[in-house]
């Protein structure tokens, strides 16, 4: 074990902690945080609209009208249907911060970029918003990175820059300094989708969806993406490297789609495609944080007489209820700490395999609302599940499974430092 260990951080750990640093993948990531308040909004005006309970539908019918979920609609028009283009200028600003250009700039000229390329709606005024959520993900990636990309050079090459007199604002003269590298950038935009018209690629988003972004989304609702993809968040975690940081731009680009799949589904009363999404995996799977940290922390109170495990417990217990797991992460330490590897790796692969299984029995429903991460076990999983008691149900099992995996090696944990502090007192 202390071979793999060595050799892992040897050559794996420098790798991650390079990629995790890049600074389109953090742009990525920054990204998405920005736009979560947005997202979870939206996830939660479908989840009120759609609670599958009859008395609750009559009531709500009674009390506001038939049209009551109009509201719900109109939240979801502002948040969810509107994802891509939210996130092209997330993505660009914090790019463009990146490079310490001008963000609001490279925000604005990376959104335009994206609405020079847009396919038409049937009205010649209208915007598409078959392409302004999920689905048209991707494209507003790659244009966010590649539009900052062109902008925040040509921002930095003075002979493009005009000058402004002194005393114009110098809001005015910011404006103006951008003015010729955001026509380039935009112009390049229009030669492409012009060229693409030309060879007959008509539509871009529907071209890099039937290529890339499908394919990707069908991959992900596998049992073997979601392993693979837990596994290596609690690898990552165990260097000390912060997994779900790392991984956070490859998931919120395969599970956010899948997600507002299975919206969609539920709002048109017909069955759920994707078993995996993003709130599978933070309600059955990173309860407590990564790890299912709340378990452990749960096992020590069981199986730990030492003073020290139990005082951090004490701890952890609270910030853990609420999925906040980095007291124990890194006072245990679980970090680079070989008698938790096992169970800490293990215990998440065991709960996603049957997590899958069970909803895929059709046991549990399928998750359909996007909740916040702070959100408590139990109440996560009724939540997730458009408000299904069965899914509570799934996170206490979970969690059950989860304890009586880390209760044997919390046991060992405790005799291998009583055998340390032995040594230590032999010694001296």
């Amino acid at each position: 074990m202390s071979k793999v260990i060595e050799f892992l951080e040897k050559y794996f750990v420098p790798v991650a902690g390079k990629i995790g640093a890049q600074r389109h993948l953090v742009a990525i990531r920054d990204g998405f945080v920005a736009i979560m308040p947005l997202i979870i909004a939206g996830s939660l005006a479908v989840l009120i609209n759609n609670i599958p309970i009859d008395a609750y539908q009559n009531f709500m019918a009674r009390i506001f009208g038939e049209g009551w979920t109009t509201f719900g609609g109109y939240i979801w028009n502002g948040s969810f249907a509107v994802m891509s283009l939210l996130i092209v200028f997330s993505v660009s600003y914090n790019l463009a911060k990146y490079y310490k250009s001008d963000p609001m700039a490279a925000g604005v000229v990376a959104f335009a970029c994206l609405m020079t390329i847009m396919e038409s709606a049937e009205e010649a005024w209208a915007i598409p918003y078959t392409w302004t959520g999920a689905l048209g993900l991707f494209v507003s990636l790659i244009v966010a990175l590649v539009a900052t990309e062109i902008f925040v050079r040509l921002l930095g090459n003075k002979r493009l820059i005009i000058k402004m007199p002194e005393g114009v604002p110098p809001a005015v003269a910011k404006s103006f300094a951008a003015l010729l590298p955001a026509l380039i950038t935009i112009v390049i935009f229009g030669l492409f989708k012009v060229i693409t018209v030309a060879l007959g690629m008509i539509n871009i988003h529907q071209l890099i969806y039937d290529v890339i972004q499908a394919p990707l989304t069908e991959m992900a609702n596998t049992l073997s993406s979601a392993v693979v993809i837990v596994f290596l968040t609690h690898l990552l975690w165990f260097f000390g490297l912060h997994g779900a940081n790392i991984v956070e731009p490859l998931v919120q680009t395969m599970y956010l789609p899948a997600l507002e799949a299975n919206m969609a589904a539920l709002s048109a009363g017909v069955s759920l495609p994707y078993i995996v999404t993003k709130p599978f995996l933070d309600a059955f799977v990173y309860m407590g944080g990564a790890g299912t940290s709340i378990a452990l922390i749960v096992a020590i109170y069981i199986a730990s007489k030492r003073k020290q495990y139990r005082s951090l417990a004490n701890l952890s217990v609270a910030p853990g209820v609420f999925n906040i797991n980095e007291p124990i992460i890194f006072g245990l330490p679980i970090v680079l700490n070989p008698a938790f590897i096992i169970p800490f790796i293990i215990a998440p692969i065991i709960l996603t395999i049957f997590s899958f299984l069970v909803t895929a029995a059709g046991i549990v429903p399928r998750t359909v609302a996007m909740i916040p991460w702070t959100t408590p076990p139990i109440i996560g999983g009724f939540l997730a599940t458009g408000g299904s008691v069965m899914g509570a149900l799934l996170q206490i099992v979970n969690l059950l499974i989860a304890i009586l995996i880390y209760l044997p090696f919390v046991a060992l944990a405790g005799r291998i430092e009583e055998k340390r502090q032995a040594e230590i007192e032999i010694d001296t």
